[in-house]
């Protein structure tokens, strides 16, 4: 997919900031009239062609000094231009697009003349991690168009940080070289639904910076998620690569100072390839607890086992609801750092959109014996050949699924894992094998007592 195109503001020809002087010059540099360049280039030129002529016509004195101190260093409106640009050769894009950054500036107020020193880093709106997702999904239901220079309704300034200024609800609009200092740096593996992904190059602010709005990971490795941006033609939601189309490794994962609640506020947002199933939505509450007796149940129950839950079950597992549905549900909960009311065993919301979409931690494996950080694992007992054919579908399937995921065999997977035996299952047990060193029958694809042994190891 191509890389979307994305500034932060456009430059007004009177306006003094380094960000619009540093475009009138580039804008000075480039594409010829007929191709929508600025005439003040062209004006640079035809003086450079005068000035050349001049030089000719008067021989060994070319232009006199009051002459080139009257034009400058810069020209009238950049740099002189070079040869090859001057006969109307552009020279090949650059590979990041050109995007002036944006300034600092209060709500509905236009942008002051640089970045705002001091941020009001001491006042900070505390907010959800379900209210930031609420609020940056209105501007992409409203599909509020991107621009540099106006404000939408809520007096937030229509670019990529304007929008996540928004998002945030800070008292105004920052722009990619300030809005660090209202996050905390994190690793990328612990962003959660609200936290940012930002690129500022401090060198050359209008080369490359831009900034996404996390909603949640899209895929089971972890190498997509769903983006909330700002860009043109309007605001908009869609799985990207981590983290970004170009640029990738220069984006820094930032959260919130001010975000509020457990680290699970908040159901995630996440958006599945075309072609995948789409995920169950959540039952309800009254689909779980004591007494309940349904196919919901069920299907929680094989998603606790594909995520590490098969110790709990003796049997199973099944549609009655039961206490192995219940500390499973915990282990689960805990895993992803909850507490109290969080890790209660019942599953609400937040945990159905964590199993279904494949989110957060597994369940950790219980040890045995000896002392800590020497003990076994214990791995799941090998459920026979049988599970593992063309057709079938367990916990089991997804369970394999999810652990060679974990192991670095999931590269066959365009989604999933599931809990149907597929192509993509033979293909990722296949490369396991191999890499043991196996190979004809014993690397066929089909995981048996050993193959399981060692992906469980």
């Amino acid at each position: 997919m191509t890389a979307p195109v994305f500034e932060e503001y456009e430059p007004a020809c009177d306006c003094p900031c380094g960000g619009c002087a540093e475009q009138r010059r580039r804008l000075a540099q480039g594409l010829s009239l007929r191709a929508g360049g600025h005439p003040a280039a062209h004006g640079a030129r035809r003086v450079l062609v005068l000035v050349t002529a001049a030089g000719v016509a008067l021989g060994a004195s070319g232009v006199g000094a009051g002459e080139a101190d009257a034009l400058g260093a810069d020209g009238p409106a950049g740099p002189v231009l070079g040869t090859a640009q001057a006969d109307g050769v552009v020279s090949a894009a650059e590979p990041d697009p050109t995007t002036p950054q944006g300034v600092s500036g209060p709500l509905y107020g236009p942008p002051s003349a640089g970045p705002s020193p001091n941020p009001s880093v001491g006042t900070l709106r505390e907010t959800s991690r379900a209210d930031i997702i609420n609020r940056a999904k209105l501007w992409v239901n409203a599909k509020v168009p991107y621009s540099m220079t106006k404000y939408w309704s809520d007096g937030y300034r229509q670019d990529c940080s304007g929008y996540v200024s928004m998002a945030w609800n800070l008292d105004g609009n920052e722009w990619t070289g300030s809005l660090s200092r209202f996050g905390t740096r994190i690793a990328r593996e612990d962003l959660q639904p609200g936290d940012i992904l930002l690129f500022h190059n401090p060198s050359d602010p209008t080369k490359g910076s831009h900034v996404t709005l996390f909603g949640g990971w899209t895929d089971y490795t972890h190498t997509y998620y769903l983006a909330y941006e700002q860009t043109k033609p309007s605001t908009r939601a869609q799985s990207t690569p981590m983290a970004y189309w170009n640029n990738s490794a220069s984006y820094v994962a930032y959260r919130y100072k001010g975000v509020v609640g457990g680290s699970g506020g908040g159901t995630p947002d996440v958006a599945v390839p075309v072609d995948a199933p789409k995920p169950a939505a959540f039952p309800g509450a009254k689909s779980f607890g004591p007494g309940a007796d349904n196919a919901h149940v069920t299907r929680l129950g094989e998603m606790l086992v594909a995520r590490g839950g098969a110790r709990f079950y003796v049997s199973g597992p099944g549609p009655r609801w039961g206490e192995a549905d219940r500390r499973a549900t915990e282990a689960f909960q805990r895993a992803q750092g909850w507490r109290g009311a969080e890790a209660d065993g019942l599953p609400g919301p937040d945990t159905w959109g964590y199993l279904v979409n494949g989110l957060g931690k597994d369940i950790p494996s219980t040890r045995a014996g000896g002392s800590a950080g020497t003990s076994a694992v214990a791995r799941p007992e090998y459920p026979g050949a049988g599970q593992f054919r063309p057709g079938r579908s367990s916990a089991y399937v997804a369970q394999l699924g999810h652990r060679l995921v974990k192991r670095g065999y999931g590269s066959h997977y365009v989604s999933g894992p599931g809990r149907r035996w597929g192509e993509a299952d033979r293909r990722n047990v296949e490369d396991f094998q191999r890499a043991q060193g196996w190979r004809g029958s014993a690397a066929d694809g089909y995981p048996g007592p050993e193959t399981w042994r060692r992906l469980f190891a």
